[in-house]
């Protein structure tokens, strides 16, 4: 997928470059990007291992394009890949970590419960940042990974982008997998992932468009699950997984924000799609929990 960018990049709207012996790929910080560089984002932030496609948002007060996210390998597409679990710092430099280098690097906790760390000589990762990284931020990163890895490769957008816009909300089947996780559910037992939520506007700044993005997938994402599970523990679990269990669930990410005054004071339980069913293969059953709230999609997009 890098690859397929790099030799793309005049029709993608994307920039290459080399920094201290990594390809740095900018699909939306100091260039325009665009919608195909945000499909390739987010297929190589699943590692490729689900589809993402653009397609009308069904409920028609909100309207407009959505993203739709497939999977049949949802735990390492979305748990050992997606999910933004590497935090990099280094002096000023700060951005959120995902993609399959997270499975080379294998660091965080989570790998301890879920499978999907791997070996390879490539090393492929997304940035959530405007600013380029320089060579003390890849020199950290590369220190992380095994000595087996011999190239590495950055792709970089913040969130406020056309392309960075689309890799957030192409999470819908991610944050549903982190949940499961979060509450103690064997993941494993997913066979299968299909999401979908509204693409907001390309909000002006990043607290804007990081809030966007969040009450897209919180207040208009719908997720799909194809499990081998029992349906006891389905009816049970299944009320605390969608947005609509937490205590901050009905005010937009932008005002929780600016009430709590930091990320991680948010309740992390209402990181989460909007609505949730579960289709069961051992038994045929079908569990529903959630609700869209078309009207906090349409607040937070600014279609009021």
């Amino acid at each position: 997928m890098a690859d397929e960018l790099e030799r793309t990049a005049d029709r993608c709207r994307v920039s290459v470059s080399r920094v201290a012996g990594a390809r740095v790929i900018d699909c939306g910080g100091a260039v325009t990007g665009s919608l195909a560089a945000g499909l390739a984002l987010a297929r190589v932030c699943l590692a490729d291992l689900g589809e993402v496609v653009y397609v009308p948002y069904p409920v028609p007060e909100v309207g407009g394009p959505a993203v739709q996210v497939t999977t049949d390998d949802p735990v390492r597409a979305c748990l050992a890949s997606q999910y933004a679990g590497w935090q990099i710092q280094v002096d000023k430099f700060f951005a959120m970590g995902s993609g399959p280098m997270r499975a080379l690097a294998a660091r965080e906790e989570l790998f301890g419960h879920i499978p999907g760390r791997e070996e390879s000589p490539v090393a492929v990762g997304v940035l959530e940042t405007r600013k380029h990284p320089t060579e003390e931020v890849v020199a950290h990163i590369v220190r992380k990974l095994p000595s087996a890895a011999e190239s590495l490769t950055l792709l970089v957008a913040p969130a406020a982008s056309m392309a960075g816009t689309v890799q957030v909300v192409a999470r819908s089947v991610e944050t549903a997998l982190h949940k499961l996780h979060e509450l103690k559910f064997d993941v494993t037992q997913v066979m299968a992932g299909y999401g979908l939520a509204p693409l907001p506007p390309v909000a002006p700044d990043e607290l804007a468009a990081i809030g966007r993005t969040n009450d897209a997938i919180l207040y208009g994402g719908r997720v799909t699950l194809w499990v081998r599970a029992d349906d006891e523990i389905l009816e049970s679990i299944g009320p605390k997984v969608p947005s609509n269990a937490s205590r901050d669930y009905g005010t937009l990410f932008s005002e929780l924000y600016a009430r709590y005054g930091d990320f991680y004071k948010i309740d992390p339980l209402l990181f989460s799609p909007a609505e949730v069913e579960f289709r069961n293969l051992k038994t045929g059953r079908c569990h529903r929990f959630g609700a869209v709230a078309p009207g906090l999609v349409r607040k937070s997009f600014g279609l009021e």
